[in-house]
């Protein structure tokens, strides 16, 4: 396909996406029928159902990418004619498009579209879950390192904090770190937190947040007791993520944070070495 042919398709194809109110992009099944060249209504409808079918294949609920919606259309002596529509997600239109034949350009062009569009969305969503675990971890570093000066401070002693903070990985989780470790594969010499999902990762700071402020608050000065309440905060916010239908034991271990932190940072300096530009050079 000849780079002219691929310009114009692209400005075409974007030039009839839409908005909704929540900033998703959309566009309009007859439209669509236009730009991958269908002529009949009744012979793309075709093509659609069988991209609900890919789409109810695919895990996906279908009233999440293709909702049925009237419009009113002008057909004439300014006369006004309702006709169902039907909006669609990009990941509609791809399996739309993919229901077509690549000989024709326009279904052709379509196929790669969506497919890119399709797959920008799922690395920016990935991307902000990553950075979003990274921050949550980084988080849990400072308030970890905030309740050890604290522990210290109160008991004189730097053996409490590591002691004090498995009884309360034992009251979150049911098990003590160490088990913890086991139980999801991690090397005994590795932090627990970095292979946590988010989830976790800010229920253990939200435990330790609490424990810090009582800590402060009621003065509390003794080893046992500081414990006491780590294990109470921590029973609390593990009650709380069961309430809501969560069992942290049972979540599966993720990527090592240290290793997701080289993963982004690299990224980072790709972007920064080749950049996109406004205008060309």
């Amino acid at each position: 396909m000849k780079k002219e042919i691929i310009k114009s398709l692209a400005e075409n194809f974007d030039s009839f996406a839409n908005k909704t109110e929540n900033n998703i992009e959309f566009w309009f099944a007859r439209d669509l029928q236009h730009l991958l060249g269908y002529t009949e209504w009744r012979n793309f409808i075709k093509v659609i159902n069988k991209a609900k079918t890919s789409c109810e294949a695919a895990g996906h609920k279908i009233t999440d990418h293709f909702v049925d919606v009237n419009k009113l259309v002008e057909i004439g002596s300014d006369t006004l004619r309702e006709i169902d529509d039907i909006m669609l997600t990009r990941f509609a239109c791809y399996l739309s498009a993919q229901n077509g034949d690549p000989k024709k350009e326009p279904i052709a062009f379509a196929q790669n579209y969506f497919a890119v569009q399709t797959r920008k969305f799922e690395l920016v969503e990935k991307r902000i879950k990553d950075w979003e675990r990274l921050n949550a971890r980084k988080k849990l570093s400072v308030s970890e390192k905030e309740l050890s000066e604290l522990i210290f401070e109160r008991t004189g002693s730097e053996k409490d904090f590591g002691k004090i903070r498995s009884q309360g990985d034992k009251a979150l989780f049911g098990f003590s770190t160490s088990e913890m470790k086991s139980r999801l594969g991690i090397k005994s010499n590795k932090p627990l937190a970095d292979f946590l999902p988010t989830i976790t990762i800010k229920a253990k700071d939200f435990a330790a947040e609490i424990t810090i402020f009582n800590v402060k608050d009621k003065n509390i000065e003794k080893g046992n007791r500081i414990a006491w309440e780590h294990i109470r905060n921590n029973k609390s916010v593990r009650n709380l993520l069961i309430e809501r239908g969560i069992i942290p034991e049972d979540l599966p271990a993720e990527e090592d944070v240290k290793k997701l932190e080289r993963r982004v940072k690299s990224e980072n300096k790709k972007l920064q070495k080749s950049p996109d530009k406004l205008k060309d050079d």
